[in-house]
């Protein structure tokens, strides 16, 4: 067996090597250089969102197979596979890419011809839900999992071309924040909506009509039959797969997402014309639109009157239904916005000011009051060095998370609520006496920060009032990363961003 050393530190090397990959038989994982594997494999999806915004569907073709064939969209895919969150976890087979001589291996291996794959069956896990059921995931193994990020590197850039510009669940560059701002922003105006279609999909990943797919997905159907046909293992069973696509694959989020895609262009189909007349002259006219923003299979629809919205509503059911779909009846109903509505963890209401105020939700603060609870009670008889370092990591992603909304005396309450845990926790510690004494032991003044909690003298136990509240600024609705007339854009917002952040 021959073993080359592939070296990315210079590119010269690299063409050369390039040119004679076929003979190629093992890659040295330590040299590669990922940036500029990633920048080669973005020139090429750059190449195919040219094509396809010029309508060159035989171009953008031919740049998919030859981006799926290249040394480098291998490598990356790989990478993602092997460095995810997932990446503890096995298929079927039992296999993981954890050395580097694995995947090395696997790169070489996902050079095979579509006729001659062969997708393993899926490994089935229920996880519980909020609501007290379970949420069936189809784990494909490691292999399957690279094919599937290969072909995901080649279709990404398409989907991004084809979708609802105020989706923003599974896409790249866009957040929960972004929807959350879209939503205010549709209805903060003075005259901005105030009806709310709330909207859920029932199923959404378990009930996608697989020949929907086949005709409007642009994969070889050969592909997709193997990934969606290949079943699942429960109880050492093997059960057919007639619907859906597995939750847990990953070109599954990309799939759900262009299944969906169309929806913000029938809700914009439907306005209405307002004007008022006096003596026969027309004073003002006003178009009435409705506002469609999307994260995942949830949506919500915002509109002036109830009417509108439940037209709307008849045509999404329509359109949902050829693609196997439906609206879950538990979870859709139309609400006013001055009774307020809960999406994504955040809530929007306005008041009596005449202004729409966002919040964390009520049921999001009780659920990290459970977590903050939980973590007490375990590590009730720990360090508190060990304490700290479990609740910081919690705390400061539930603040960042809300940084953005109005949530400033709800973090001074969750203060109060946690030092108050804190103090109950060294009474028992110390079978509550002399808790004066022990107070000034256990509780140190936050740095720059007038206030005292759980410190072991170097670490202190993160107050969330000390984050300064700011506003999200959103992404732009049309912009794609994979256009490179995009770029300067998305370097800026980079910059942006990580001052929002700070």
């Amino acid at each position: 067996m021959t073993f080359v050393v592939i070296n990315f530190f210079k590119i010269e090397r690299y063409k050369v090597i390039e040119s004679c990959k076929k003979d190629i038989t093992h890659i040295n994982w330590l040299a590669v250089d990922f940036d500029v594997v990633e920048q080669s494999v973005k020139i090429l999806q750059n190449r195919i969102v040219k094509a396809k915004l010029a309508s060159r569907t035989r171009m953008v073709k031919h740049l998919q197979k030859l981006l799926v064939k290249s040394l480098n969209a291998r490598i990356l895919a790989v990478k993602r596979v092997s460095e995810n969150k997932g990446k503890k976890t096995a298929g079927v087979d039992g296999i993981l890419l954890d050395t580097n001589i694995k995947k090395s291996i696997c790169v070489n291996d996902l050079k095979i011809k579509i006729a001659d794959y062969k997708s393993k069956p899926l490994k089935r896990i229920e996880i519980p839900k909020k609501n007290g059921k379970t949420r069936p995931l189809g784990i494909p193994t490691m292999f399957d999992r690279s094919i599937q990020a290969l072909y995901k590197l080649a279709i990404e850039p398409i989907a991004e071309c084809i979708a609802d510009k105020n989706s923003y669940g599974f896409r790249p560059k866009r957040s929960t924040q972004d929807a959350m701002k879209q939503i205010w922003l549709c209805t903060s105006k003075q005259n901005g909506a105030e009806w709310i279609l709330e909207a859920d999909i029932k199923g959404c990943f378990d009930n996608i009509s697989h020949q929907w797919l086949y005709d409007n997905i642009p994969l070889d159907n050969r592909l997709l039959k193997q990934w969606l046909k290949s079943g699942f293992i429960k109880d050492d069973t093997l059960f057919p797969t007639d619907s859906g696509t597995p939750q847990g694959g990953i070109i599954s989020p990309i799939l759900a997402n262009m299944v969906l895609d169309g929806i913000e262009q029938i809700v914009k189909n439907h306005k209405t014309r307002f004007q008022k007349m006096e003596n026969g002259v027309i004073l003002y006219r006003h178009t009435n639109r409705l506002n469609f923003i999307r994260y995942a299979d949830d949506f919500v629809v915002t509109g002036r009157t109830q009417e509108d919205l439940q037209l709307v509503q008849k045509d999404i059911e329509t359109f949902l239904s050829l693609r196997g779909l439906e609206l879950s009846k538990e979870k859709t109903h139309i609400t006013n916005i001055n009774d307020g509505f809960d999406f994504l963890g955040f809530n929007f209401r306005k008041y009596s000011n005449k202004k729409i105020i966002v919040k964390p939700t009520k049921s999001g603060i009780q659920s990290f009051k459970d977590k903050i609870k939980e973590i007490f009670k375990k590590y009730n008889s720990s360090s508190l060095t060990m304490l700290i370092s479990k609740l910081n990591p919690l705390l400061r992603g539930w603040a960042n998370y809300y940084r953005f909304v109005n949530s400033k005396v709800i973090f001074s309450k969750l203060d109060t609520y946690i030092w108050r845990k804190s103090l109950n926790w060294m009474k028992r510690i110390h079978q509550r006496r002399e808790t004066i004494k022990y107070y000034k032991q256990y509780f140190k003044p936050f740095p720059n920060y007038k206030s005292d909690v759980l410190s072991d003298g170097k670490l202190f136990v993160y107050r969330l009032s000390s984050l300064p509240l700011k506003e999200f600024i959103k992404i732009k609705s049309e912009a794609n990363p994979y256009d490179k007339s995009f770029d300067k854009y998305f370097i800026n917002r980079y910059f942006t961003l990580k001052r929002l952040t700070q």
